[in-house]
């Protein structure tokens, strides 16, 4: 019995040990709930860190910040204060008003009853805000655009809702949070950390100084700036071409993987996206014709036409099934079922099928990396084709730091099985593969990445929109080198060919005196409506500065709109100005959406 009565009173002896410790810890070393159980006579003012500005290559501010000042109060703070009086000084409705305080009263916590007051009205409130006690503001800042481009790219910022505070719990209802774009990618960097200064307060919510004189406040630190690789005055320049058309157009520095304009047309203003207006603007621009908010150079699937052409000369020269001294007779291609027709006739040679854009060529090219005896089905020659176009990085996620990219259509050989039979289909089955048509899908972004593959002779980096961080070094993935599985030496003729079709062969149209321009066009076909106009270069041809890919939907053969627009952006780009100002009058004022001409 002495026994378990020890037992017993040291049992009760360490518990009360443990109490006594726990109440010394919260009452004399924590502080925090101290300031909890203090909050009906404190006020934590939250402190909004300013959100990273956003600069393009050169340093030119594209996103930066201005005040604003949210109205708030602690219900259960107030004392009576003439209700209609603070109506008329706020211009709001008096029963939206005393509906807002009834459903709070009882609460704590601090609630807003006006948001995103601008410099000029808050000194007309704060002037009189001295009769209505509890009432204060809090600094808040919002996105102020210094020139009114690249919305796709830059994105926007709203209010947090109920999924995005379930996430993170660095978010508050009435938080903001980037929605889209950069402003969504590199959310994290941009937004900082938020800071508190907590105030004693009286009954009457009136503030009687810091707590402790401000031994318990924390700083807000401000987001990091970012540098993105877009260039303003390109970007702005692309934006004015893109007017009255829906398409697409994108830049890359091939030697960097830096893109130098990413264009979606029909665009929108970002600053519709801030502000009270931001719902109502939203709604307008969702309904507008052209869909301006689909961000199609990285979302809309097109199939790549006769740029493709390009690819499947690069494969079999690689293949060895043939050379560029390869000839076939180009009277139409007869696959069977159908005959593929092509607009040029007569024995064609590799650099000639590319300089004139010949079907008939590429069926056969497309038929010997198809039938190469080196497999033992069509199935597996197939896949081994897949592998090399997916080097170029056509079909494939290209892991950017853009956001919503789609990988693409490329579909492996598994899907003509099921579609048509297991060892029921062939070259013939798939041959529109041969010139960019049929089970194909890219988006412009890899279009004009695959561009850049063949300026570099054979290699890309990762495309990437942001440059740096506030001085901070990017992701290693943005620096290296990824190879296709096309040697260096086979895109010396294919580039040949391609300086011929702007010279003197397809893309006349994208010819400018003084640069020497390698591309090809390409027409796509549309079961929809009109063909869309497709274009792809890079130039200088030696030590390419700047590769590219346009798309003008339901706008005709790739030498129409996209070779000259093409050719514009290059021009613009590399010298700083253009020579052809009535084919640039002429583009800017087609507007093919709504088919007018001024």
């Amino acid at each position: 019995m002495k026994s378990k009565f020890l037992i017993i009173s040291l049992l009760f002896t360490i518990t009360a040990i443990i109490f006594i410790a726990k109440l010394f810890f919260i009452q004399v070393v924590e502080t925090k709930y101290k300031l909890s159980a203090d909050n009906n006579t404190l006020r934590f003012v939250t402190q909004y860190p300013t959100r990273g500005k956003i600069f393009d290559r050169n340093d030119k501010i594209l996103v930066s910040n201005k005040v604003y000042f949210d109205l708030k109060v602690v219900p259960k703070s107030l004392s009576e204060f003439d209700t209609t009086a603070l109506c008329r000084l706020l211009k709001t409705n008096i029963d939206e008003f005393k509906k807002t305080i009834n459903e709070e009263k009882q609460s704590y916590r601090p609630i807003t009853i006006k948001k995103q007051i601008d410099d000029k009205e808050f000194a007309l409130i704060e002037e009189q805000l001295y009769k209505f006690p509890g009432f204060y503001f809090e600094k808040r800042t919002i996105r102020e655009y210094q020139q009114l481009i690249a919305s796709h790219v830059l994105g926007y910022i709203a209010e947090v809702n109920p999924e995005e505070l379930k996430n993170d719990n660095y978010y508050e209802i009435g938080d903001f949070i980037g929605k889209s774009g950069i402003e969504r990618k590199y959310e994290t960097q941009l937004r900082g950390k938020k800071g508190v200064n907590i105030l004693i307060v009286d009954v009457l919510g009136r503030e009687q100084g810091s707590y402790r004189n401000g031994k318990y406040d924390e700083n807000a630190l401000a987001g990091l700036d970012l540098t993105t690789t877009i260039d303003a005055d390109l970007q702005a320049y692309g934006e004015k071409l893109l007017t009255g058309k829906i398409g697409s157009i994108v830049a890359i520095e091939p030697s960097t993987g830096e893109l130098l304009a990413i264009i979606s047309g029909p665009t929108y203003s970002p600053d519709l996206f801030i502000g009270k207006n931001l719902s109502e603007n939203y709604k307008m621009i969702e309904q507008s014709k052209g869909k301006p908010l689909i961000n199609r150079a990285l979302t809309s699937l097109y199939p790549p036409g006769s740029t493709f052409k390009l690819i499947n000369g690069l494969i079999g020269l690689q293949k060895e099934v043939i050379t560029t001294q390869t000839v076939f007779v180009t009277n139409g291609y007869d696959a069977g079922n159908h005959i593929v027709k092509d607009h040029i006739s007569g024995s064609v040679d590799f650099q000639n099928a590319i300089q004139h854009s010949s079907n008939a060529y590429y069926c056969h090219v497309f038929k010997r990396i198809i039938s190469d005896p080196k497999f033992t089905n069509y199935a597996d020659a197939y896949e081994d084709w897949k592998m090399y176009v997916e080097s170029f990085g056509l079909g494939v996620h290209l892991n950017s730091d853009l956001d919503n990219e789609k990988k693409g259509i490329l579909y492996p050989a598994s899907y003509f099985d099921r579609y048509y039979g297991k060892a029921r289909w062939n070259y013939n089955t798939v041959i529109s593969l041969a010139i960019g048509q049929g089970e194909l899908g890219f988006t412009p972004l890899q279009i004009a990445n695959m561009t850049a593959v063949i300026a570099n002779r054979g290699y890309y980096i990762t495309p990437h929109v942001i440059k740096k961080i506030q001085n901070n070094k990017i992701n290693k993935q943005f620096i290296e080198k990824k190879y296709s599985k096309v040697s260096e030496e086979h895109f010396k003729p294919v580039i040949e060919a391609m300086e011929k079709v702007v010279s003197q062969g397809t893309g006349y149209s994208a010819y400018t005196p003084g640069i020497d321009i390698c591309g090809k066009t390409g027409t796509v076909q549309n079961p929809h409506g009109a063909d869309h106009s497709v274009f792809v270069a890079f130039a200088p041809k030696n030590n390419p500065k700047i590769a590219i890919s346009v798309y003008i939907e339901n706008a005709g053969f790739g030498s129409t709109w996209a070779a000259p627009i093409a050719g514009l952006m290059i021009e613009k780009y590399l010298n700083d100005t253009t020579s052809k100002p009535w084919v640039e009058k002429q583009i800017i004022e087609t507007d093919l959406i709504n088919q007018t001409y001024k």
